[in-house]
């Protein structure tokens, strides 16, 4: 019998971890708060500070093809930093930065233009009335832990807030923190699609 595959994409909120189980003294919001769906796992992982898109399933085969490191999947995020990066820090970035001996890929950046549109988060992020911020959108194709936040220390700003809102073709539009719902038959048929390409094209990278 050909197995009932699940897929599911969620809207983490902030302060919730990204796993169905906790087993701390204090117990913290996890996924089975929000997601009454047995057997299904998060494809990748967002920190508890972290907030967005969310992508669950039962496909292991394309959780596999999904989370190895070899087929750079892309991930967009929108990160509010401290302070206002110059051109060099953002180059910076766009280059990939050392990280306790590690270097990142290259990775788009871009400063936005403004503030982007999202649910206030619960709790607020500390404003200093004396220290501004700014927000930027970066892509990356790798997932190690932290990245984004220790990326954008490394290069002197701080991350204050961050959000991803994109994962290949698959977007937080409709949803709102804490909301998820079934992917359609086209968006499962192109998560597998984008799957396959990775796929092939990290074989035929030297």
């Amino acid at each position: 019998m050909k197995p009932q595959y699940r897929y599911i994409l969620f809207y983490k909120p902030y302060d919730v971890l990204c796993q169905f189980t906790d087993d701390s003294q204090t117990p913290r919001r996890t996924l089975k708060d929000y997601i009454p769906v047995p057997g299904v796992y998060s494809v990748g992982r967002l920190d508890r500070d972290s907030e967005g898109l969310l992508l669950l399933t039962n496909d292991g085969p394309l959780k596999h093809r999904l989370t190895d490191p070899k087929f750079a999947k892309p991930r967009t995020y929108w990160v509010q930093v401290e302070r206002t990066p110059d051109e060099a820090a953002l180059e910076a970035l766009r280059r990939g930065v050392n990280i306790r001996g590690y270097q990142t890929r290259p990775a788009q950046v871009r400063r936005l233009e403004s503030p982007p549109t999202l649910p206030p988060r619960n709790p607020p992020i500390r404003y200093r009335k004396t220290v501004p911020t700014d927000w930027l959108e970066m892509t990356l194709t790798e997932g190690r832990n932290r990245q984004v936040r220790r990326m954008t220390a490394a290069v002197g700003f701080p991350t204050l807030r961050l959000v991803r809102v994109r994962s290949l073709r698959l977007t937080l539009e409709g949803l709102e923190p804490g909301q998820w719902r079934e992917l359609t038959p086209l968006e499962i048929q192109q998560v597998r699609e984008d799957s396959r390409e990775q796929s092939s094209s990290s074989r035929s990278t030297p």
